[in-house]
């Protein structure tokens, strides 16, 4: 936490661009807290996760600087800003990532495709308390007035409380308003079928648009999924340790 003549430090990138209606409500609410550096991609990067830019060079602008808010646009994938902001921008440790708000569903196993879980997933690697917010509501001119102030709830909490080392949030947000309430949850378990429709290519062959429906396996009113569904806000403890712990128990009795 910052010292108590320096306002708090909150870095802040998402997955839908520096443009998108939500990052720049979101934007509003977290200068409340502290002084917000934003370094978002220049374009949509939806689905790219914790992907990294390896083969290319990437850029970055300066696109607006007021009185405790400066925003940068990047080339890179949502990773890469946060990576990049830690390297060229931040002159101190921030004391909060956020990603968000992101337009559409990051609940149960959509968080491995996330880009907005790769912002906090990167800001948790380096140490930093991390929240990703997201709506179920992929219209680029969503409502996301009704989240606002469980956002700021849930920023405040943090800030003062911090979170556990190796431990992020995932903040999902039923589509239709009033919500139910606020339900700490686990990940639901839950498949993709019918992920791609294929269509015949005029040179032969074919070519195959990214689709699908999510079909949600869990019936646990604390499933993620199940909560939204329900109408509640539902917010998921995610870590960044990938260690199935019983498993590695039971394999020091294997024969290796």
């Amino acid at each position: 936490m910052s010292t108590d003549n320096q306002r708090p430090l909150i870095l802040v990138s998402n997955d839908d661009g520096y443009k998108a209606k939500g990052i720049n409500c979101l934007i509003d609410v977290l200068a409340e807290f502290g002084d917000v550096v934003v370094m978002a991609p220049h374009t949509g990067r939806s689905g790219k996760g914790c992907a990294i830019t390896s083969e290319q060079p990437i850029m970055y602008s300066c696109v607006s600087s007021t009185q405790g808010v400066k925003i940068y646009s990047c080339t890179g994938t949502p990773a890469d800003c946060v990576k990049l902001a830690f390297h060229a921008l931040l002159t101190r440790k921030p004391d909060l990532v956020v990603g968000g708000i992101n337009h559409g569903d990051n609940s149960a196993v959509n968080a491995h495709y996330s880009g907005t879980m790769g912002v906090v997933f990167e800001g948790c690697m380096k140490g930093i308390p991390s929240v990703a917010f997201s709506l179920c509501d992929h219209d680029p001119d969503a409502d996301f007035t009704p989240t606002l102030p469980i956002i700021r709830r849930i920023v405040g909490e943090v800030l003062k409380r911090g979170l556990p080392k190796g431990c992020c949030l995932n903040v999902n947000f039923p589509e239709k308003a009033p919500y139910k309430g606020v339900s700490v949850c686990h990940q639901a378990n839950g498949v993709w079928t019918g992920e791609f429709e294929a269509h015949d290519h005029p040179r032969g062959g074919k070519w195959y648009w990214l689709t699908g429906e999510f079909v949600t396996q869990d019936k646990d009113s604390a499933a993620d999924r199940v909560a939204l569904a329900n109408g509640y806000v539902a917010i998921t403890p995610t870590r960044i340790d990938l260690t199935d712990y019983d498993l590695l128990r039971e394999m020091k009795n294997w024969d290796l």
